[in-house]
């Protein structure tokens, strides 16, 4: 009965920090979505732009969708935009696994509460993570960007040009701040985040847009992969490795 009770409150407390944490992030993604609704709606109008975030929810696919949309490409080439620019969540997913409980459509379930910055500030080192923080992390974030595409589309003309506000940065310098948390974490770190950003930066010119993220994840997942391979070589040794 204590160690239930101990346990009800350390839930209490992750869901408590994690919505606290989560309320910085929220601003910034409130500007990103005030950007997204306006650039949108001249070419989703008004009710597309505002569903699509309410059921994708995820920044930078959206964009990429709308960048293949307003380049005259049709459905799915959106989709096939978005889908490359989400596949970083595939190797997150896998890590946070071992952190999840319950059935897998509670699993799944968390999972699809997973952002960029929860996901990150949810790390507790050792392959754990806190579910429960990245979950309550992540709904300001949510309520920010619905709101914040909604405001962009039916205020688009009041707000005027997003990029002369600087509302453009606001998404690379998301990433950038995830970025420096990374590199303080050691020289490995410091090497994979060097490495994936020069492979992003090689292929921006010659590929086709998601690609660049996606093949600096994987760089950066082999590279830490290997390192952490070469730092326990018992694993995979043995019965149940």
């Amino acid at each position: 009965f204590v160690m239930r009770i101990a346990r009800d409150q350390a839930d209490q407390d992750s869901l408590r920090t994690g919505f606290e944490a989560g309320i910085p992030i929220a601003v910034a993604t409130l500007l990103i979505a005030v950007s997204f609704g306006v650039l949108a709606r001249p070419v989703m109008g008004t009710v597309a732009p505002i569903v699509m975030s309410a059921l994708v929810f995820a920044g930078s696919a959206q964009f990429a969708a709308l960048a293949a949309l307003a380049a005259g490409g049709g459905a799915w080439a959106a989709i096939a935009a978005g889908t490359l620019m989400n596949a970083r969540f595939g190797p997150m997913g896998i890590a946070l696994a071992p952190s999840l409980e319950g059935s897998p459509l509670r699993r799944a379930l968390v999972g699809q509460t997973m952002i960029d910055a929860a996901w990150a500030l949810a790390n507790r080192g050792g392959g754990r993570f806190d579910p429960k923080f990245m979950m309550a992390a992540t709904l300001p974030s949510y309520v920010a960007w619905v709101l914040g595409t909604a405001a962009g589309v039916f205020a688009g003309d009041l707000i005027g040009d997003p990029d002369a506000l600087g509302l453009d940065a606001a998404f690379p310098a998301f990433f950038l701040a995830l970025l420096s948390t990374e590199v303080r974490r050691g020289p490995v770190a410091l090497a994979a985040v060097a490495g994936a950003v020069a492979i992003a930066l090689a292929l921006t010119p010659v590929a086709p847009p998601g690609v660049p993220i996606i093949a600096a994840c994987l760089a950066a997942l082999l590279g830490l992969t290997r390192w952490g391979a070469r730092q326990d070589p018992g694993a995979g040794e043995g019965g149940d490795a």
